[in-house]
This record gives C-alpha cells, structure tokens and sequence, in this order.
C-alpha cells in the first residue's frame, strides 16, 4: 500500500494515477465523492472523462474493504481517492442533522476508525498494488468551528494509520513529490 498525501491541487492524483499506470495495465478506480450539486457533477464528469477509457471505476463511500477484496481483478492496481471525502461521506452518514452540539465526535470518530482498520486489513490481504490518496489537513489554521475542527483531527489520525502501515509515503506539493517514507 502506498499513501499519497498533500494539499487540495498539489497533484496528489496524478502521481496517483502514473505509478499506478506504471504498476499495472488495468487500473480500478475506487472514487469516494458523492454528487450534491452541479458543481461537484461537473467535477466527477471531469475526472471520469480524464481517466482511461480502460480503467474500471467503482464509486462510492460504504465498506471500501469490501471493494477491495471483491472487485479487484488478478494483476491490477487500485487507487483510492480521496480518504479524507470517505471520512466527511461518514461523519455526514453518522451526523447527518444532529445538531453540532449534540454530536458524540468519541462515537463518530471509533466507528471511522474501525471502517479504517477494516480497509487497512483488506489491503494488506490483497495482492494488489494500492495508492491511497489523502489530504494533509494539519498544515493550516486552526478551523474556527467544532465540526470542521474534529474533521481535521479525525483525518489527521486516520492518516497516521494509514502513513504506519503503508510501504511507502509520498507528499505533494507544487506537483513536485517527496517521498518521505
């Protein structure tokens, strides 16, 4: 497993989709976006017609395990993007309208844990070559409100999970890589 981190546009994707190419002829794409207005429809649409035409694409947010160890054909390579849009698709399925102030972020952030450890199993069974992209978050302010505060926290854990097991770190900036692991 190989995590590829970095900031919004650093081309964290791109070095995601050319070691995978590199890896592999056939390609899944797990795409964790969920289309909640046109703006966001506009952007799926895009990503979809950028890939090749050859590579599989699944999209969703539930049991990524799952995907892995039943999608994944022999020989192929799988990238992940984005964990951190997989981590806000849960909490806003755990939260949904509560209210911020009534929300048990210990409860929210135990099950996006245990779905991690899930995914971290499932990769580390299967034989494929798998690139996990993720968002650096910690790098910025400190977000004014509750919500978007344990947001980054919970994601900065999961990507310390994620950096422990995988094989190999990348972070992106500039479009420029650094492996740091």
């Amino acid at each position: 497993m190989i995590l590829i981190t970095g900031g919004a546009r650093s081309g964290k994707s791109s070095l995601a989709e050319r070691l995978a190419a590199g890896s592999s002829e056939s390609v899944l794409y797990i795409a964790t976006s969920v289309v909640t207005d046109d703006e966001m429809a506009e952007r799926v649409r895009l990503h979809r017609q950028a890939r090749p035409a050859h590579w599989r694409t699944w999209e969703g947010s539930q049991w990524l395990d799952r995907v892995i160890e039943q999608q994944v054909a022999g020989g192929e390579a799988v990238i992940l993007e984005c964990i951190t849009t997989w981590i806000a698709n849960l909490m806003f399925e755990l939260t949904g309208d509560i209210p911020v102030e009534e929300i048990d972020f210990d409860a929210v952030e135990a099950l996006i844990q245990q779905r991690t450890s899930e995914l971290l199993a499932a990769c580390a069974r299967s034989p494929a070559a798998i690139y996990l992209v993720t968002n650096e978050l910690g790098m910025g302010i400190v977000p004014e409100n509750r919500l978007a505060r344990h947001f980054r926290d919970i994601a900065g854990r999961v990507n310390q999970r994620l950096a422990a097991a995988a094989e190999s770190v990348f972070l992106v900036i500039s479009g420029i890589e650094v492996k740091i692991k």
